[in-house]
């Protein structure tokens, strides 16, 4: 279970939420997947898409292909795209989200440039989306400390 932060072990057994390493599949491809329809998808089908693979522009396109088809079996519409970021803010080691200080300032914390770019991309976008204002931060500080921060 290597693919899974220490902060989502509560859900982790059972995959009853939607776990990061899918959630940056989701955003590399461009498919807004909801609760409700990850609800619907089996363990297996969970599974594959922990799995498989979405970092080049042909295996993001395949993704989106699997997801969407999936979506669509089991509601019978599609969810929606979303743009694609050609350059998304968890791949730049050289700059820190200013909504991620903000939150980590609430923490007492700060988060140098160094330890920014000791991130791996998954992490860095853990913390994006997890300082989100319209996100339940309940996770922010976990991960800050799963991170070493």
């Amino acid at each position: 279970m290597d693919h899974f932060f220490q902060f989502e072990q509560e859900f982790v057994e059972s995959l009853r939420c939607i776990p990061m390493i899918v959630r940056l599949k989701l955003d590399t491809c461009g498919v807004k997947l909801k609760l409700m329809h990850w609800n619907q998808f089996t363990s297996e089908e969970k599974k594959v898409l922990i799995n498989m693979a979405c970092e080049t522009p042909e295996e993001a396109q395949l993704y989106h292909n699997f997801v969407q088809t999936l979506i669509t079996e089991k509601t019978g519409n599609p969810a929606k795209n979303l743009p694609i970021d050609d350059n998304p803010p968890w791949l730049d080691s050289n700059y820190i989200p200013v909504e991620i200080q903000e939150k980590a300032a609430e923490f007492n914390k700060e988060i140098t440039l160094e330890q920014w770019k000791n991130l791996k991309p998954l992490q860095r976008f853990a913390l994006i989306k997890l300082s989100r204002p319209t996100h339940e931060n309940s996770n922010f500080h976990p991960a800050l400390e799963e991170f070493n921060l």
